[in-house]
């Protein structure tokens, strides 16, 4: 059994930003043209009339405070509220290949890209059913070997991590770049005041190697852990089935959707079960770890995962939150907090990455530095 490590990381951030106070101004303006074309429906009791948002209501439920997006206008458009993405074409690069591109390239460093011998597309959303974008990817990068798309919503990056370093342990590769192109804003549905707030843009890429004798800093994989349990709390039901069904109109079920308050009541035992048996059986402390890196979905889900792993409040710094920053990104969140708050660490230091979601679905890195 070989070991395996991070060797590099990398972020795309889209250039475009919309703060709470823009998207809530977007979404008002729409509340108030929905509730003024259906005024009669409204008041017969048929249909409910659409309340404000706030940027205080976004940030007390979640802690976000803006996020990136690749299309401003077309969300900020109360007629429209969705991203307007350019076609392209065939022979084009796919927008996520192009973002996912981006980050491997700086999770790289500089190596060369014929070295890689395996690229995993892990993304909660793929851009088309096939080709494969990861085959795109690696022939836009020129990296040698294989590669796929994977899909286990926002846990699919740890996913992608425990995948591809398995390969690494067994011998049958010896790199691999996991990106996760991340374009959240094309299926959340951003007239839905429960959830218009949550998502945003971004592409990440994380670079593992077998580690023989590597120079330079890296994170030596100590242990990866992987769970799912059925749960249809959080669902997308679009799909290539969906003509068949003769129902092509507008469906809320086409875009994000989730409960809520149970996500939250099934999601943090489940997580805080997982990684309590996965730091156990590895021997690992709660005073052993520097830094968790969570999946960004919430703050408040963020604490309290970061208090029963800890068994107490985490200090500053010691459980970094990005998501005020970047909204929650899908599988991106906590390979963006691991990316931006990890070269403090000093060798020997410990941490651990931690991705949930729809699923259910629960994974969990131990790395240390070296």
């Amino acid at each position: 059994m070989h070991s395996v490590a991070i060797t590099g990381t990398g972020v795309f951030t889209p250039a475009q930003t919309i703060t709470n106070d823009e998207l809530v101004a977007a979404f008002n303006a729409h509340a108030d043209l929905f509730n003024a074309q259906n005024a009669d429906a409204i008041a017969a009791g048929e249909i409910d009339a659409k309340p404000h948002s706030s940027s205080e209501f976004i940030v007390a439920a979640s802690g976000i405070e803006q996020r990136y997006v690749l299309d401003k206008k077309g969300v900020l458009d109360p007629t429209r509220m969705f991203p307007r993405l350019p076609v392209r074409a065939d022979e084009d690069p796919s927008v996520m290949a192009e973002m996912a591109v981006d980050a491997a390239r700086q999770a790289l460093g500089g190596k060369d890209p014929a070295t890689v011998d395996l690229v995993l597309c892990a993304a909660s959303n793929h851009e088309r059913a096939y080709p494969a974008i990861a085959v795109e990817i690696q022939q836009l990068l020129g990296t040698s070997g294989f590669a796929f798309d994977m899909n286990v919503a926002c846990s699919s990056a740890t996913f992608g991590i425990q995948t591809a370093a398995d390969m690494i342990r067994a011998g049958s590769i010896t790199s691999a770049l996991i990106v996760c192109p991340e374009i959240c804003s094309a299926h959340l549905e951003w007239r839905d005041r429960d959830c218009h707030f949550i998502f945003g843009d971004v592409a990440t890429a994380v670079l593992l190697e077998r580690d023989d004798n590597l120079q330079g800093p890296h994170f030596k994989v100590k242990s990866t852990r992987c769970a799912t349990q059925f749960s249809n709390n959080i669902r997308n039901n679009d799909g290539y089935l969906r003509r068949t069904h003769d129902q092509m109109d507008d469906r809320r079920d086409m875009q994000f959707m989730q409960s809520g308050r149970k996500v939250f009541k099934e999601v943090l035992p489940l997580v805080s079960k997982h990684v309590a048996a996965h730091m156990a059986d590895e021997g690992v402390q709660a005073t052993d770890l520097k830094r968790l890196w969570l999946h960004q979905a919430n703050k408040t889900m963020n604490d309290y995962i970061g208090k029963k792993v800890l068994g107490r409040d985490p200090e500053p710094g010691e459980q970094p939150n990005i998501l005020q920053d970047y909204a929650n990104t899908s599988s991106a969140g906590s390979i963006i907090a691991f990316a931006k708050h990890s070269d403090d660490l000093a060798p020997g230091d410990m941490g651990l990455i931690c991705s949930f979601g729809a699923g259910y679905s629960v994974g969990s890195v131990i790395v240390e530095r070296a």
